[in-house]
């Protein structure tokens, strides 16, 4: 695992320069693009929810781009169109900012549903029909979609079919006083977020990205580890409490994230305990809470953790 190990290492330290805290969100962002992945990133305004995606492309030399969504976004604002070139009379391809590694989706819930739906096709067969013609994505392509937790005027809630698409959902909360005392004394050495382009960060070498895929990949799961994750998942569908549960590519997306885990903690092999840190971010957003259980209060951690104490350990 040292190509893990050393990426996680090289990442905390250069991200803890702009980034105060925040570890879960370092973490969970990393494991999306080690499981090449996409995450909905939820949390109130002003906690670096978009600065920390910024700083992982750039740590990682991957292609940035950034939608602001509006109740009027466009389809062809995200995907792109085709242009009739005046001069040669032929219509070229205006590529939209799907085209590229990774993008970040601002206020998604804002999007209308019609252009919400436009994202579908990119984020599970990373490609793009436009006028019947396939363009293919960057296969590192990666979605890190925000949204505001408290904020529900003129917001379109995302459909389970797009949750689903989503690895992890990160929940990012308020910092601690330590940490927003440490973030004040950044700002009046001159630290400024504007200027994230000019600060001198070191990014990952050139490879080291694919090898710490290849390690996660190559984690061993044993058989009794797979129907483990199987009944976790499939307990949600009859969670008293609950009127969805998790799909097979929940399954899926909780083995892979576990994996990561195992990886980050310098193991070639999954255990139990892997399992269950990973079933928060994986399934906290493709489960749904009956309205009387929502009523009372009850969240889909609480749910999950009652689920997954409910499910015998393999020994």
């Amino acid at each position: 695992m040292d190509a893990v190990t050393n990426l996680m290492r090289h990442v905390c330290t250069e991200m803890g320069r702009v980034i105060i805290g925040q570890p879960d969100l370092r973490d969970q962002c990393m494991i999306t693009l080690l499981c090449r992945g996409h995450a909905l990133v939820e949390g109130v305004p002003g906690i670096a929810k978009t600065l920390a995606v910024k700083t992982l492309a750039r740590l990682t030399r991957q292609q940035f781009q950034r939608v602001q969504c509006t109740s009027d976004l466009m389809p062809a604002d995200i995907l792109g169109t085709n242009v009739l070139n005046m001069a040669t009379t032929t219509f070229e391809l205006h590529r939209g900012p799907v085209f590229s590694d990774l993008l970040l989706v601002d206020e998604v819930n804002r999007m209308p549903p019609r252009t919400q739906a436009a994202l579908l096709e990119c984020m599970e067969e990373r490609q793009v029909t436009i006028d019947g013609i396939r363009h293919q994505l960057s296969p590192s392509f990666a979605v890190f979609a925000t949204e505001n937790p408290i904020e529900f005027e003129g917001t379109y809630p995302l459909p389970e079919a797009q949750l689903d698409r989503f690895l992890l959902k990160i929940r990012v909360p308020y910092p601690g006083a330590e940490e927003e005392v440490r973030l004040l004394a950044s700002v009046q050495e001159g630290f400024d977020a504007h200027a994230l382009d000019s600060m001198p960060l070191a990014p990952i070498e050139a490879e080291m990205l694919e090898r710490a895929r290849q390690e996660v990949n190559a984690v061993k799961v044993q058989e009794a580890l797979f129907n483990y994750i199987v009944q976790v998942v499939r307990r949600t569908r009859a969670w008293p409490s609950l009127s969805l549960g998790a799909s097979p590519r929940a399954a899926i997306g909780l083995m892979s994230v576990a994996k990561a885990i195992a990886a980050m903690d310098g193991r070639d092999y999954l255990i139990p305990d892997d399992v269950k840190q990973a079933a928060g971010p994986v399934l906290r957003h493709r489960i749904v809470l009956k309205p009387e259980a929502d009523l009372e209060g009850v969240t889909a951690d609480q749910v999950l953790q009652d689920v997954v104490r409910a499910v015998e350990v393999p020994r």
